[in-house]
């Protein structure tokens, strides 16, 4: 291959990187973001007691949650749940907390179900811990549990970097953003790229309550080295616990998933 021809080649793949990394950078919140929105008459219906919340975190934004309540509860389990749906498909797995006697609150992003208003990082990390502030009014701190599901795993490991919750449990969660996409893009800059690294990598060094992580050991869309590299963070407070053939999305079939909520929950 003559010199002009490779100068052609190289030239193409550049230009291929380049309107790739313009893609990735402008549409990446189609790829982050999968929400179903609600319209803002819409009625929640469940067989337990609940009540509807609307917090304004700011002018121009509403944060719309369900407060899930039992009788003398033991504390509260603020969830933040995963990329896509609102907290109408979510609230299904209010029952797996609440049967061992905890309310559980649990809030739309911007943007999902009823939540409304500009919607980047430092606003949601921001409306995170916010919610907290906000049940640390109605709950003793030290009976307020944070779990974060894969996407919120990030808003749980930042919430309780700032704070100091009974503990963090932590379901398929990701390192960063940034490590969890170069995997899908082998070749971009995606550290330059992500709007949203989300690192939790470097918030875990401070949080100060033990945090239980649990992942699937078959979990392809982000894989248990996630989980591995945010326990090396901190062996002495972090627990792992793997769920043998796990995946991403079907922990809660697991008996042995339920067994590590009521093993921790019970008491």
């Amino acid at each position: 291959m003559n010199t002009q021809l490779w100068i052609e080649v190289i030239g193409w793949i550049a230009l291929g990187i380049i309107v790739a990394s313009m893609l990735v950078y402008f549409v990446q919140q189609y790829f982050f973001f999968h929400p179903e929105k609600l319209p803002r008459n819409f009625q929640f219906k469940y067989d337990r007691p609940f009540k509807e919340w609307n917090l304004q975190p700011e002018k121009g934004a509403r944060l719309n949650g369900l407060h899930f309540t039992v009788e003398n509860p033991k504390g509260v389990i603020l969830y933040f749940h995963g990329n896509t749906r609102s907290v109408k498909g979510w609230a299904k797995f209010a029952q797996d907390f609440t049967r061992y006697g905890y309310d559980l609150v649990m809030f739309d992003y911007r943007g999902f179900g009823k939540s409304f208003g500009k919607r980047n990082e430092e606003n949601m990390l921001k409306d995170s811990d916010f919610i907290y502030q906000k049940l640390k009014e109605k709950y003793p701190e030290d009976a307020i549990i944070v779990y974060g599901r894969s996407f919120g795993s990030a808003f749980a490991v930042k919430v309780c970097s700032l704070n100091n919750p009974r503990f963090c449990i932590l379901d398929s969660p990701f390192s960063s953003l940034v490590m969890a996409s170069r995997r899908f893009l082998p070749f971009l800059p995606v550290s330059y790229l992500i709007r949203y690294p989300l690192r939790a990598d470097l918030w875990m060094e401070y949080v100060k309550c033990h945090t239980y992580i649990i992942h699937g050991t078959r979990d392809w869309i982000i894989p248990i080295r996630n989980s591995e590299k945010l326990a090396e963070i901190a062996p002495h407070r972090i627990t792992l616990i793997r769920i043998e053939g796990g995946g991403h999305n079907n922990l809660p079939s697991f008996p042995q998933y339920h067994a590590f909520l009521r093993d921790i929950l019970k008491y």
